[in-house]
């Protein structure tokens, strides 16, 4: 049962990037410690493809979220809370008989043993999510359509529509598809984590961690990352303080993409306008991989949460733009350092000429930025001259 629409914020004639999938009301500790040991939390927001989103909003670009939440008091925060960052919620659907998901979890890195997270998310109203019942008109309505894998894990039903909307078809949007592989999510279900691997090589733009295309399919390194993945025009392997590497390609012809890659072939390139039947993404119209390394950035890391979705953030956000592939991932460095640089998942990107300031620094100066807590509302100064 599908349900009124839930969101407070009107739908935009012409949308940026759409992004589907589950956010969760989150419960962050107090304090450092096992979640037995936490005395209290604080309430927050968290889901991927919402923190692309939102990013992507306080960015200055056109973005919808498309989800479904429980008719609860934390199916009402989560969307009061997402449209407060600009994004348009009006396709998201409330389930009076499910719930809205939510976790605990605690203040350590994720990669580390000691990190603790406790979900609350199975039956959740996300979970009901099937090609019968999400707006379809809404989810092609933008430029771009962002995914993830963690949606796919989520039930039979949401596998089924992942599976619908990276379908080639007449008038699909560009996909683009981050893997985000979480192995707790596909333990005890009819499907495993390589159908990720399926849905990935049915996108258009890939971005994929060398440790979870390790974890979920054994594929080692980057090149090999790429073989697995031929059919995407894009494909960002990141390799965390390593950097990330970019294969980027001729974009397939499509009605709603272009095969271009620079700003001159991008519709609104240079603004957040635009909403053309083309967005530039690959790089050449035919011929091999360009290939791109981009290091990584020197961060003082406050918390390493939401990195990953700030990332992508930052680079669809270059891309809509039409700035050059190397631009994009700097793009992608710099809104993960953001978020990186706060305890929370979602914080306020930096103004974009502060951003695109540091995107052009030469490789010397890019290697020995490094960025702290409040930077992005230092001065031009501070940050662009700060070495280790």
């Amino acid at each position: 049962m599908s349900g009124p629409a839930a969101g407070t914020a009107s739908a935009a004639t012409t949308t940026d990037v759409v992004c589907l999938g589950e956010s969760m009301v989150t419960f962050l500790p107090s304090q450092p410690g096992r979640l037995a040991d936490v005395p209290s939390f604080g309430r927050g927001i968290g889901g991927a493809e919402s923190n692309v989103a939102c990013a992507l909003a306080a960015a200055g670009h056109r973005a919808a979220w498309v989800g479904r939440v429980g008719a609860d008091g934390f199916g009402e925060h989560l969307v009061e809370t997402i449209a407060g960052y600009g994004v348009d919620t009006s396709a998201v659907r409330r389930d009076p008989d499910r719930p809205t998901g939510i976790y605990f979890r605690t203040a350590t890195d994720r990669g580390t043993d000691t990190h603790e997270v406790a979900y609350y998310r199975a039956g959740s109203a996300a979970s009901a999510m099937s090609p019968a019942n999400v707006p379809y008109e809404e989810l092609f309505a933008g430029r771009i359509l962002h995914l993830s894998g963690i949606t796919a894990a989520l039930s039979a039903d949401c596998l089924a529509l992942l599976r619908e909307l990276t379908a080639a078809r007449t008038g699909r949007p560009l996909v683009s598809f981050d893997v985000n592989h979480r192995p707790h999510l596909w333990r005890g279900g009819d499907a495993d984590a390589s159908v990720l691997l399926e849905l990935a090589r049915r996108s258009d733009l890939v971005f994929v961690g060398e440790d979870e295309a390790e974890e979920a399919w054994g594929i080692v390194g980057a090149e090999a990352i790429r073989a697995a993945l031929p059919e995407p025009s894009v494909v960002v392997v990141k390799r965390g303080s390593a950097g990330a590497t970019v294969f980027a390609s001729g974009l397939r012809p499509g009605p709603r993409s272009s095969i271009a890659g620079g700003a001159e072939n991008a519709p609104g390139a240079g603004s957040t306008g635009g909403g053309g039947a083309e967005c530039a993404v690959g790089g050449a119209e035919s011929g091999p991989d360009t290939v791109t390394h981009v290091p990584a950035l020197r961060v003082d890391v406050v918390a390493a949460v939401g990195a990953g979705d700030a990332f992508a953030a930052g680079f669809l956000s270059a891309t809509l733009r039409g700035l050059p592939v190397r631009d994009r991932a700097r793009h992608g460095h710099l809104m993960a350092a953001a978020v990186l640089t706060v305890p929370g998942d979602l914080t306020e990107p930096p103004a974009r000429d502060h951003a695109d300031r540091l995107a052009a620094l030469d490789d010397d100066a890019w290697g020995r930025l490094r960025l702290g807590p409040g930077w992005t509302a230092a001065d031009r100064a501070p940050e662009e001259v700060r070495t280790p």
